[in-house]
């Protein structure tokens, strides 16, 4: 019988739908005892023998790989790829899949819903009721500012169509591969990054963690943003550094920030005591229509791939390369 590990935490919480795939294709599986993220020794302690894993951002890697001897097909709940080792997979011709466009619309509305609590300072402002304070906060509103987006891919694209119906003023995009055609939809300036760092009243981040991407915002790069700058991250930990921003905010620089992915998960640094930063648990998927169409989507492809048949969403050979470059 074939065999699959579902690593990826939660898993069928909401709706037993993609537990019953596999059972309705006589898959066995087992599911990710420690109910947690694994770390590479846990995920080394019990991948020997699986055909395939259903995934989450656990790290992947070559070693891993090496104690999989069994393994065919990992299959990733969610868009990032950066917790798999493709090359690696690639060398044992292991296939890989994702689901990149089911998490899109949550992660969208989370980035549009943070910005609205930072330039209201909402969150602020119910920390301050809890203890009985009443302060009534000036704030600002989304038409009033320029709002920069650095990453206009499945994500990103999907922040601005939002954005759209609140009449915002301009939007400075930044994108490796810069699209004309959203240019009429929208208010959008493409420029570098180096401007929307400076002119941006909120920068908010959507790309993949890469080698070029990996610390891309430190200390320097958040100087030169405005004082009352709000610098948001949704995409992918590691793409700040978050000791640098606790130390911006703690000198007072930036209106706020807020971070849903870390590069060390769950989190515990410094930017758990700063009031003005709002910090979520990796949840930028987590609605239940979003979560339960890429576990579906997940299983679906685990279980075409063990009936033999074509894959449907296996990553493209673009996401290789972009991976071996370190774009």
């Amino acid at each position: 019988m074939k065999k699959v590990l579902i690593t990826t935490v939660p898993f069928a919480n909401k709706n037993r739908q993609p537990l019953e795939l596999l059972e309705h294709a006589g898959i066995e599986y087992f599911i990710n005892p420690l109910n947690k993220k694994l770390t590479e020794n846990e995920l080394l302690e019990i991948v020997a023998d699986f055909d395939v894993i259903i995934a989450g951002t656990e790290q992947i890697t070559s070693k891993v790989l090496n104690r999989a001897s069994n393994l065919k097909m990992i299959s990733r709940v969610g868009i990032g790829l950066d917790s798999v080792d493709l090359s690696a997979a690639e060398q044992r011709g292991i296939k890989v899949s994702f689901t990149p466009d089911a998490p899109a619309p949550a992660v969208a509305e989370l980035t549009v819903g943070l910005m609205l609590s930072l330039l209201r300072s909402t969150h602020v402002a119910n920390a301050e009721l809890h203890r009985g304070e009443w302060v009534r906060h000036f704030g600002r509103r989304i038409s009033e500012i320029t709002i920069g987006i650095i990453g206009v891919g499945r994500i990103g694209q999907r922040v601005l169509r939002r954005l759209n119906g609140f009449g915002t003023s301009q939007i400075l995009v930044n994108d490796l591969n810069p699209d004309d055609r959203l240019t009429p939809q929208t208010k959008l300036i493409w420029t570098d990054k180096e401007e929307i760092y400076k002119q941006a009243d909120i920068i908010s981040l959507h790309l993949p963690l890469t080698k070029h991407t990996k610390n891309m915002i430190r200390a320097e790069q958040i100087a030169v943003m405005k004082p009352d700058a709000i610098l948001i991250n949704t995409a992918r930990g590691g793409i700040i550094n978050e000791f640098d921003l606790a130390n911006a905010l703690n000198a007072g620089h930036l209106d706020g920030a807020a971070i849903d992915v870390f590069e060390h998960e769950p989190y515990t640094g410094p930017l758990a005591e700063i009031e003005r930063c709002i910090l979520t648990s990796h949840m930028g998927s987590m609605t239940v229509d979003c979560r339960t169409r890429m576990e579906i989507e997940a299983t679906e492809e685990a279980v075409r791939f063990l009936r033999g048949l074509p894959l449907e969403r296996e990553v493209p050979e673009e996401e290789y390369d972009v991976q071996k470059a370190g774009l």
